[in-house]
């Protein structure tokens, strides 16, 4: 098959041939049971899995201890809300979040305001960010959890976590953090931000798909969770369930490798964006979505007026794999939540496009994709009979 240019990174990043060379011996070699505490195939397994802890916490600035693995990020985020939702039910039920989460959030939020949750949705401005004051308003003595994502899936924009960190913790608020674009992409801290819960997902840094984490802090504050799987206490009790020690090895490897390239990274993929996104923005009625400052190094989400949103994402996928800010629902295209609560018309929401580099993007790809991009956007226009002057 001949695959298109891949600028859909945010999606998925491809296994690094490092992480998949550590991770072969732990399927047909080395494939004890971690919990296996009688034998030297656990004692491997374990040993193993004890080290992805302590890469992977690492990566964030948390201790070993502190990291629990799950299934994936989403996974990970109904474990935090739900958790303290549960657990802190004597505290209070208000939880405060924000429109543009990523919908393992929001729908979580969902699912506990059913149950008696009481969830404040902050707005964002033009930019994709929260305000402050707003947030510092909404807290309530009944506030349990304040849930802000790092950096946004759809645009790269990062809020100001150290700041939301510190008003939580004026405020004595647990907070929680979806760090998932975040991690191996920029320097993060758990520790200096003040950030008490944080979800994580190998595969968004060239990992393998299926295996994901939650940093809980365990002292200053320590934070309890209600464990939402039930069976043999595995994960200090958090999250039941027989060790995905393939999976764990390759998500340690892919947090070192992403941890100790992190300013290799950045160097690389930025002028590559920036590139991309200077010639795509000089098409008429073009516009980038979200702060130009602060947001991630690799991401850009771009407007193309005048142009059909469908047509748009079906015929730059031809050779140009990305993904637009809009989500398919049934034979419609549906405006992103993320670029409505922006403030974005509903016609440019459907007609954007999300381009997300990595590690392995080159620049003949950045050209092909510049070259596609704009001749797919003369097309439509032309064929929609949108003259230019």
């Amino acid at each position: 098959m001949n695959l298109p240019v891949y600028l859909d990174n945010n999606a998925t990043t491809p296994c690094d041939p490092r992480v998949t060379e550590e991770m072969l011996p732990f399927f047909s070699e080395t494939f004890g049971n971690a919990a296996s505490h009688h034998h030297p195939y656990g004692w491997l397994a374990e040993e193993a899995v004890d080290h992805a802890r302590e890469q992977i916490a690492g990566l964030i600035g948390a201790s070993p201890q502190e990291i629990i693995f799950t299934s994936g990020a989403t996974e990970a985020d109904n474990l935090a809300i739900k958790g303290v939702f549960e657990s802190y039910a004597d505290k209070g039920n208000h939880i405060i979040t924000v429109h543009t989460e990523h919908r393992a959030v929001l729908d979580t939020c969902k699912a506990v305001e059913k149950r008696g949750a009481e969830v404040t949705y902050l707005t964002v401005d033009k930019d994709g960010l929260i305000n402050l004051n707003e947030l510092e308003k909404s807290l309530r003595s009944d506030t349990i959890l304040i849930a802000v994502m790092y950096a946004n899936n759809e645009t790269g924009v990062i809020q100001p976590i150290k700041e939301i960190g510190d008003i939580a913790a004026r405020h004595g608020v647990l907070f929680f953090t979806d760090g998932v674009q975040a991690a191996g992409k920029i320097p993060v801290d758990v520790k200096k931000d003040g950030i008490h819960l944080m979800s994580l997902s190998a595969h968004k840094m060239y990992g393998p798909k299926g295996i994901g984490a939650l940093y809980v802090s365990y002292k200053n504050p320590g934070v309890s969770l209600a464990r939402q799987i039930e069976g043999g206490g595995h994960e200090h009790g958090m999250r039941s369930g027989t060790l995905n020690v393939p999976g764990i090895v390759g998500f340690g490897k892919a947090a070192a490798l992403s941890g100790s390239e992190i300013e290799e990274f950045g160097k690389k993929v930025q002028p590559l964006r920036n590139r991309l996104e200077r010639d795509l923005l000089k098409l008429d009625d073009a516009s980038l979505n979200g702060s130009a400052e602060n947001r991630l190094p690799h991401v850009s989400n771009i407007s193309f007026g005048d142009v059909d949103g469908t047509d748009l994402l079906r015929r730059v996928n031809k050779k140009v794999a990305v993904s637009s800010g809009s989500a398919c629902s049934s034979a419609s295209l549906d405006a992103s939540h993320v670029l409505k609560a922006m403030g974005l018309p509903d016609d440019l929401g459907r007609s954007s496009i999300r381009f997300s580099l990595g590690r392995f993007t080159t620049e003949e790809q950045i050209d092909q994709a510049i070259d596609h991009v704009r001749e797919v956007v003369h097309y439509l226009r032309d064929k929609a009979g949108v003259r230019r002057f």
